[in-house]
């Protein structure tokens, strides 16, 4: 796997019992990028995440993120962020409790990571909100306080799971102006309903359906090549009338 491939992925495949979640997934997502992962209800996508981050080992193939084999826990927790779609909040911590206890979690001291937090929470609007326990915190407050929480300690990738579901604009907007910053430096595998975020900000688009993915390119070129948006394509790939992947 060449240094300028952020995550790569070989035949990738999760059975569980008699059902095969996923078949033989290929990746090959270059450093420096944001790549929108699409899918239908059931097609895989959430299994496959979770093998690409460790949480899940695969029944065969293989998988790399940022050079660590992704069965190698340990190790990738280093190089990744993991922004899932329930973030994992204490309630009754502050918000720089969570942060400073996440930052604990990866055997950090605080003092490393305190200035790149802080930043971040600056940028997210967040930062006269900290001493507030998280049970206080709005929808879209605990959303900026995990997407703090996954890139406080300057991850290679950044994997994001419906980011910006159920918020209001002006945080869509501060979510999404985050996710581009990242990838100037690092790369976001992100997965989303929200396709009109896909086509603003994915320089690529993989879209899994039953288990493999069916069609991959820029979103402007899976678009042009059905004569459409990019929910156009979505639903002539997938042909399904639903848009909304999961």
């Amino acid at each position: 796997m060449p240094p300028s491939t952020a995550i790569y992925a070989d035949s990738l495949v999760k059975q569980y019992g008699s059902t095969t979640a996923v078949r033989g997934v290929d990746l090959d997502v270059p450093a420096g990028c944001v790549y929108g992962f699409l899918g239908p209800n059931g097609a895989g996508k959430t299994t496959t995440m979770r093998m690409l981050t460790g949480l899940v080992t695969p029944s065969t193939g293989s998988a790399h993120v940022a050079g660590v084999d992704c069965t190698d826990r340990e190790r990738l927790v280093e190089e990744i962020g993991l922004l899932p779609e329930t973030p994992p909040l204490y309630e009754k911590l502050t918000g720089r409790e969570q942060l400073q206890f996440a930052a604990d979690l990866r055997g950090l001291d605080w003092e490393t990571v305190a200035d790149r937090s802080l930043s971040l929470c600056a940028d997210l609007a967040l930062r006269d909100d900290l001493d507030q326990r998280i049970e206080e915190y709005s929808k879209g407050m605990r959303q900026k306080a995990a997407l703090v929480q996954a890139l406080q300690h300057d991850p290679a990738v950044l994997f994001a799971d419906e980011p910006t579901s159920n918020l209001d604009p002006r945080v869509s907007a501060m979510v999404r102006e985050l996710l581009v910053d990242h990838a100037e430096d690092g790369t976001v595998f992100l997965s989303t309903h929200v396709l009109s975020l896909v086509e603003e900000v994915a320089d690529t688009v993989g879209v899994l359906h039953e288990g493999r993915i069916v069609a991959e390119g820029p979103p402007e070129q899976l678009s042009t090549d059905v004569g459409g948006d990019l929910e156009d394509a979505f639903l002539s790939i997938t042909g399904t009338p639903d848009p909304a992947p999961q």
